[in-house]
């Protein structure tokens, strides 16, 4: 039997991905790169965005135009809501809707026998995660009607998995749906989880994806500064807006801008060599002028080397969809350039102001074009052939435009 495997969304649905290949591979699956010589085609969808649907559902369209006999077991976000459960049913190959990550129901829909946690995964940067699900009820977000609520590992299977990985991959992204609120459910933190994974599994790089910057305990903010070689000098702290107001419209109670932008300056202020990224959503529904300048100006307070914006897109289900004042996509998508250039011009004054400077490189690709990533989340081309998956330490130059890494 053949297994093709496809991804939409974010790091949570790549690891699901990796785990259902670790399914079909123990059960004696032949993986394949594309749907024509397929038996099974399993598409793991996203629910972000209405474009996001959209895209899932058009790869599942497409594998049917291009294998008719091919059976399409349809997963993630998407395939959990109610809204576009019978939707992605009725579309041609479907055999099963599974929602989530239910891995015993991909299991049986597989005919495999289900099993936790992966060993070896198709990218450099391995994927960990370590719980799933939200608590909490952003009014723009489908994701917590689709993940159901927090559900932590345990810190033992975590560390498990993270030594058998170890064996591959340099590096390993710790996500989830909200990993900020790792160990609520289970008396442990996330703080502790980043200690025990340090403490037991050496040499590895560790890198937080996704996390509320008021989730930041002073373990964790020691472990993000004290040794960049273990966990990456990186934080992705959504803020989504500058302006109260709009937060609370948000259902994002537990944090204003001034307390955000505190959170952030503890852990970064000390800090010449860090990466900054942030989510800001623009075009919410009652978003001013007023509100959106109040957005621009904690861009330019903090020291961002990245932003990802995005413009608000209206989900079924949320309790954003009821929400009076729309913005028009005009001026959505005028304010998503503002942000989206000055993003572009503080990266670009960060990665000049690294030349010159060290850092820790994991390459990521091969090819004629081979690039790293370094531990503050730059990509750098690299002035050897270093093979994929290989680790070094750098020295950093600005050339042509972009950052280029050189063993020390």
């Amino acid at each position: 039997m053949k297994l093709y495997v496809e991804t939409h969304g974010c790091r949570a649905n790549h690891y699901d991905s990796e785990a259902v290949l670790e399914l079909a591979r123990r059960g004696g699956y032949e993986i394949v790169a594309d749907a024509e010589s397929a038996d099974i085609a399993v598409i793991n969808t996203c629910a972000v965005t209405a474009e996001a649907e959209r895209d899932a559902r058009k790869s599942v369209r497409r594998v049917a135009r291009s294998n008719a006999a091919v059976r399409t077991v349809v997963t993630g976000c998407s395939a959990a809501l109610p809204g576009s459960r019978d939707t992605l049913a009725s579309l041609p190959s479907v055999v099963s809707v599974i929602g989530g990550a239910d891995m015993d129901a991909l299991a049986e829909a597989l005919g495999v026998a289900a099993t936790e946690g992966t060993t070896r995964q198709g990218t450099v940067r391995a994927q960990l995660r370590v719980q799933d699900g939200c608590d909490e009820h952003c009014t723009f977000c489908a994701t917590t009607l689709a993940r159901g609520a927090n559900r932590s590992r345990s810190i033992d299977s975590v560390v498990d998995e993270a030594r058998v990985l170890a064996e591959h991959h340099p590096e390993m992204v710790i996500t989830g749906t909200h990993i900020g609120s790792y160990g609520l459910d289970t008396g442990s933190s996330l703080g502790e989880l980043m200690q025990s994974l340090v403490t037991q599994v050496p040499e590895v790089r560790f890198r937080l994806s996704s996390i509320e910057a008021s989730e930041i305990d002073p373990r964790l903010s020691e472990l993000l500064t004290s040794d960049p070689s273990r966990v990456a000098p990186h934080l992705h702290a959504p803020l989504q807006s500058g302006s109260d107001r709009l937060l609370k419209r948000m259902g994002r109670h537990w944090y204003s801008a001034e307390s955000y932008i505190a959170a952030v300056e503890r852990i970064v202020r000390a800090q010449s060599v860090f990466g900054l990224g942030a989510d800001i959503i623009v075009g919410f529904p009652g978003e001013t002028d007023e509100d959106f300048a109040m957005t621009e100006a904690v861009v330019r307070e903090l020291p961002f080397t990245y932003l990802h914006v995005f413009v608000h897109s209206p989900r079924a289900g949320t309790a954003a969809q009821r929400l009076p004042d729309p913005v028009p996509l005009s001026v959505a998508h005028d304010r998503s350039h503002r942000l989206r250039h000055l993003a572009q011009e503080k990266g670009q004054a960060y990665r000049k102001a690294r030349a010159g400077g060290s850092a820790d490189v994991v390459v990521v690709s091969s090819g004629s074009e081979r690039e790293g990533l370094t531990g503050d989340y730059l990509t750098v081309g690299l002035s050897e052939p270093f093979p994929r998956g290989s680790r070094f330490n750098a020295t950093l130059q600005f050339e042509a435009g972009r950052l280029q890494a050189a063993p020390r």
